[in-house]
């Protein structure tokens, strides 16, 4: 009865919901747009329920909520909460073993690819991620291992045929050196996809699911699905990591209501600033909002790392994919505006609250 009356209470606004079992431990850190929609949810029989959130439902004796002003706040506030509590059931985002690099040795007679924890640190290797799902990796690997015939599970000093060379899945590296200058046109094609300059491997890839389809070799036409899939997943998180290692600095804009609006200022994967204001005279908040900007990116340390780290990509994709939703606007601005007497940054400000 207490829970059901709490839950009673709660708005209709976002923010984070700690779950709590009966020693009064976090078991669960989740976000909602609306809150009491979402934390009542728990406490209603459905069938649609998980056997996750049945467990998680069982052993749920109390919860608090944090209120934020925007469901952007909310995700970043959930995604912090999680890494700093480690609740039990938010599993995903605790265990670092699944994280995962694409290791390209390049300084091999056959560039071999590799899915591992951590980056490669040779200077000779290429280093794609750090991605969240292994297994997606680990299946669009394979796929591209596949597709390029470079899935050999022999070996080169055997110079003897492969059991998939005969399945038609290598090309023949392991009868000897004959195949390196193929072998690495196709590692070559695969490092431009990776990297999203050509996207020729994908369509070809496509192709073969159709035909697939088309003659009815169904099996065949899910598995390179599941193989695309994969690797669309990889191709939007390398976006995600390239976007942030170019450490822009932004300032974002969301519509609390017709008369209200909170701005944030944002480099690379973290809210340097973020404050509420009513949207009356907006020649008068200028200045004010100049100052803001100004004292905190100031306060900042610039000391920033080259790539991403296993512990920001988190909150370097909530960042992007907020940004790309639509459901606010934002604009990138250079930190000379800060200091200059120009009124560029001032017609950016404009610009975002008309």
């Amino acid at each position: 009865m207490f829970l059901k009356e709490k839950v009673r209470a709660l708005p209709l606004s976002p923010g984070v919901y700690l779950m709590k079992d009966a020693n009064g431990s976090v078991i669960y850190v989740g976000k909602a747009k609306n809150l009491k929609r979402r934390v009542q949810s728990y406490f209603q029989n459905s069938q649609a329920h998980s056997k996750k959130v049945e467990k998680l439902r069982q052993n749920i004796k109390d919860f608090d909520v944090i209120l934020t002003d925007t469901e952007f706040e909310a995700f970043m506030l959930e995604c912090r909460l999680i890494h700093e509590i480690k609740p039990f059931f938010n599993r995903q985002m605790k265990n670092p073993q699944l994280y995962a690099f694409i290791n390209i040795h390049m300084n091999e007679i056959y560039p071999k690819i590799e899915v591992s924890n951590a980056p490669g640190e040779n200077k000779d290797c290429l280093r794609f991620g750090p991605f969240k799902n292994r297994n997606t990796v680990e299946m669009a690997v394979v796929g591209l291992k596949e597709f390029c015939k470079i899935l050999c599970s022999g070996s080169s000093k055997t110079h003897s045929p492969c059991l998939n060379y005969s399945l038609g899945l290598c090309m023949g590296i392991c009868l000897g050196d004959s195949a390196a200058g193929q072998y690495k046109m196709m590692i070559n094609k695969i490092i431009a996809l990776l990297t999203g300059e050509d996207l020729e491997i994908l369509e070809g890839m496509k192709q073969k699911m159709l035909h697939a389809a088309e003659n009815f070799e169904f099996e065949t036409a899910a598995k390179y699905r599941n193989f695309l899939e994969a690797i669309h997943s990889l191709l939007y998180k390398e976006k995600v990591i390239e976007f942030t290692e170019e450490n822009k600095t932004i300032v974002m804009v969301e519509f609390l209501t017709d008369r209200s609006f909170k701005l944030f200022l944002i480099k690379r994967s973290k809210i340097l600033f973020g404050q509420k204001y009513e949207l009356g005279n907006v020649e008068e908040l200028i200045p004010t909002i100049k100052v803001h900007l100004k004292d905190r990116l100031t306060a900042d340390d610039p000391s920033l790392p080259k790539t991403v780290s296993k512990e920001e990509i988190d909150e370097a994709q909530i960042i992007y994919s907020y940004l790309e939703s639509g459901k606010c606007i934002y604009r990138e601005i250079s930190e000379k505006w800060l200091v200059s007497e120009v009124t560029v940054l001032e017609n950016v400000i404009r610009e975002l609250l008309r």
